[in-house]
């Protein structure tokens, strides 16, 4: 079955908030790389306390991956932690972006 025929009960949200070294180390550019490889939607965003929070939806096996990525991140971060809840997907992205806040 395509994506586009995909029914919103077969996707899922993963909502991650990651810490550690995450700033100022193309933390943002290599999770849309890594959501792009797997066709997820979402985004990925700074936060003010130098954490890094990813909303991303898609097949939860697809999200699991992500996910196990996001543990450890590019070459250049060091992730200390990754606090991750999932959620009922809402299908209200198109594609997996950087937000500014």
């Amino acid at each position: 079955m395509s994506k586009s025929k995909r029914r919103p009960s077969d996707q899922s949200c993963l909502h991650a908030v990651v810490s550690g070294i995450v700033q100022g180390v193309n933390f943002r550019y290599y999770t849309v790389r890594q959501a792009e490889l797997l066709s997820l939607t979402g985004w990925v965003a700074n936060r003010w306390d130098g954490t890094v929070e990813v909303v991303a939806e898609g097949p939860r096996a697809d999200l699991q991956v992500l996910l196990d990525w996001l543990s450890h991140g590019p070459p250049s971060a060091t992730v200390t932690g990754v606090q991750a809840d999932w959620e009922q997907a809402m299908g209200e992205h198109i594609a997996f972006r950087v937000r500014y806040v």
